[in-house]
C-alpha cells in the first residue's frame, strides 16, 4: 500500500492535501515509507482525524480491497429420528 492509497482509505483526498499542505504531505509519505501504516495510524490518529475534516475525499475511488475471510461454521450433527434402543437382555 502506498500513501495515497491510504490516504483514500482513511477518506483523505490526496490531491487536496498535496496541494494544500506541501509539507506536511512530504513529512508524512517519509514517515509512512519507514514505518507500517498501522503504526502510522496509532501515532498520527489525533492529526489524520483533522485532515480527514479539512481535505474531504469527495468521490469515492477505486480502492483495492482485501476480500475478508470466510468464517469457519462448525459442523453440527444433523436432528434426525432417534435410533430405537434395543433392551438389553439379562
Amino acid at each position: 500500500m502506498d500513501f495515497n492509497e491510504y490516504l483514500i482509505s482513511k477518506k483523505i483526498d490526496p490531491d487536496k492535501l498535496k496541494s494544500g499542505e506541501k509539507e506536511l504531505y512530504h513529512n508524512f509519505h517519509n514517515l509512512f515509507a519507514e514505518m507500517h501504516p498501522d503504526s502510522f495510524t496509532n501515532q498520527k490518529l489525533f492529526l489524520i482525524n483533522q485532515l480527514r475534516r479539512k481535505y474531504i475525499l469527495e468521490e469515492q475511488q477505486d480502492v483495492i480491497e482485501k476480500p475478508k475471510p470466510k468464517k469457519m461454521k462448525p459442523k453440527m450433527p444433523v436432528k434426525g429420528k432417534p435410533k430405537p434402543q434395543i433392551p438389553k437382555s439379562k
